[in-house]
């Protein structure tokens, strides 16, 4: 593939940045849900350099697979079969990233229902900023394979891909802590974000198996189920108020 900066003055180019850096965006909200809740296991001053810097890691992993973009179209080359399935190396770390996602996620919320504390009653101790960090790389890893073949089925410009993954991460980067402030500020959004990475992983897993699922649909169902709680939020806070000013 040509990297060209001219290409990006066409206007079917530019359509095509748009498109893709929009889908980069909605693809990267999985990452952001699990950087999001997995910091919160951090001490509070150490929890925006933890999402920024897997922010930042994820943004360079993707950089990193689009220079080898070559290999990376090979990645897609069957290397053994099993009870019919052929799996390739994408196969393997889509399996293998669904499974730790899974089991993490599975984690995440015994932590939040056990009340932050231990099988002993002794409130759990927060983890080190590396343990973090080593997750996030991880996840990283597995959703940067997963937006990077996206956008190689979608434009053919490796300039186009390169500046629809760097937009789109700068537009994350802006947001996340916002984000995160929201999921960590209301319990019931922050389960709902755990019940939603259930559901990713169980994609991914699928995806791994050949079993393709929609990503459409499953976003959907997530922004409706977030639409419907910030409604049942609102709703409570006006009853409270409501409430209050009554005599």
């Amino acid at each position: 593939m040509e990297f060209n900066w001219e290409v990006l003055l066409r206007p079917e180019s530019l359509i095509a940045l748009g498109t893709l850096t929009l889908l980069e965006i909605i693809l990267g909200i999985d990452n952001i849900l699990f950087i999001s809740i997995i910091s919160e296991r951090l001490p509070v001053e150490q929890r925006p350099k933890a999402r920024v810097t897997g922010l930042a890691l994820a943004l360079i992993f993707r950089l990193l697979l689009l220079m080898m973009i070559s290999w990376l179209v090979h990645f897609t080359d069957p290397l053994f079969t099993l009870f019919e399935i052929p799996f390739s190396g994408r196969d393997l770390i889509l399996l293998g990233g669904g499974i730790f996602l899974l089991v993490k996620t599975i984690s995440e919320i015994h932590h939040k229902t056990d009340g932050h504390a231990g099988t002993n009653g002794k409130t759990a101790k927060p983890r080190s900023f590396m343990s973090v960090i080593t997750m996030i790389v991880l996840i990283d890893m597995v959703f940067s394979f997963d937006s990077i073949l996206t956008a190689v089925g979608m434009v053919s410009e490796l300039v186009i891909m390169i500046s629809a993954v760097v937009v789109s991460m700068i537009v994350m980067l802006v947001f996340v802590n916002k984000i995160s402030k929201i999921i960590n500020d209301h319990p019931s959004i922050q389960m709902l974000a755990l019940s939603f990475l259930i559901l990713i992983a169980f994609v991914l897993i699928l995806d791994g198996l050949h079993q393709h699922i929609e990503r459409g649909y499953v976003y959907f169902a997530l922004f409706f189920s977030l639409l419907v709680e910030v409604l049942n939020i609102r709703s409570n806070r006006k009853s409270v108020k409501t409430e209050i000013t009554e005599p």
